[in-house]
């Protein structure tokens, strides 16, 4: 059943997640409609909130319109209120989150917001909310980069590509998401804006290694150059269609993510380059950087494309089979061109 929003009508939304891109959404969305659902599972935080009209645990410093938000630790009661889910759990939690949902999700509009693949079915979002909870893939979006929660959050000058299969959905979609500080583009390659939003995590933590193991810019310009090679033979191999690999959606996000200060996977591999555990580093980070899980999956599922993949096996090599990062990013060097 594929369910299109009428031009005319104003949809009922959702936030799921209560991290900082689920807080920069609802700023976002809060500006563009006149109420919202947003569900988090702490109802501490949710108190919080509704008290003190911000997020205490991410992006604190920003103040939330709480008079057109519905805040609630009831999924199934937010799904049944709305027509658009826009989610923005983190990939390694949303089967969890999921299991709790009874309701049917076949007849909404979803949006994912999620940067990494559901480690349990190693499956990009698309694929999971297809095959697992009978999500046509018309109704089916993404949001992707380049951007931060952070800079969203602080009014920065941002822009957003909304991929879709469906051209018209994505286009209602961006209209919901636009404001002064935020320009859209549309796209119909969910494969790759998905599998390139997974591998640019997996890049940043590769460049925050090398920085903590003490290389320089001249040779992360060099990683990064290879990075978005890789990104392409990967996406051209599980979904081979014309894309141009240097634009926003995937060259963007990538430096993005490899050089920020905001990058939550940059920070973990720099404390793994500086000697750090990997429980250690999880342990000390207070958010979820997805590219420890994404790169296993990657790992899992190029073994039926074979893509030539050097820098994400070598992050794949440091994380789980713990090999020294020093060690391993001297054999990466000699790969690099």
């Amino acid at each position: 059943m594929i369910n299109i929003l009428n031009m005319s009508q104003t949809p009922s939304i959702a936030v799921l997640g209560g991290g900082s891109w689920a807080t920069a959404l609802v700023k976002l969305l809060s500006e563009n409609v006149a109420q919202l659902y947003w569900y988090m599972r702490n109802e501490k935080n949710i108190h919080h909130i509704q008290q003190h009209k911000h997020n205490k645990y991410y992006i604190s410093s920003i103040t939330l319109d709480t008079s057109k938000v519905i805040l609630s630790a009831d999924i199934e009661e937010v799904v049944r209120n709305v027509d658009i889910l826009v989610f923005a759990i983190p990939s390694a939690f949303l089967k969890p989150a999921l299991d709790k949902l009874q309701g049917d999700l076949s007849d909404k509009i979803l949006v994912s917001a999620i940067k990494g693949i559901v480690p349990e079915q190693n499956q990009i979002v698309a694929d999971y909310f297809h095959a697992q909870k009978n999500v046509p893939l018309e109704n089916f979006c993404v949001i992707s980069g380049p951007c931060h929660a952070e800079e969203v959050a602080l009014e920065r000058l941002s822009y957003l590509t909304i991929a879709s299969q469906n051209t018209r959905q994505a286009r209602r979609i961006a209209r919901l998401l636009e404001t002064h500080y935020l320009k859209t583009s549309i796209s119909d390659d969910i494969y790759g804006t998905e599998y390139a939003a997974v591998l640019k995590n997996v890049f940043a933590i590769a460049a925050g290694i090398c920085h903590g193991l003490g290389y320089g810019d001249n040779f992360q310009a060099v990683l990064i150059a290879n990075a978005i090679q890789e990104i392409k033979r990967f996406v051209d191999a599980v979904h081979p269609i014309k894309r141009d690999i240097k634009s926003s959606a995937y060259l963007g996000d990538l430096l993005v993510t490899a050089y920020s200060q905001f990058s939550r996977n940059r920070t973990f591999g720099n404390m793994i380059g500086k000697g750090y555990s990997v429980k250690s580093a999880q342990l000390e980070m207070n958010m979820v950087a997805e590219g420890y899980y994404a790169v296993k999956s990657i790992h899992e599922i190029n073994k039926h494309y074979h893509a030539e993949m050097p820098i994400s096996d070598a992050v794949y090599n440091i994380l789980y089979e713990r090999i020294s990062p020093a060690v391993e990013v001297v054999l990466l060097s000699e790969q690099l061109r």
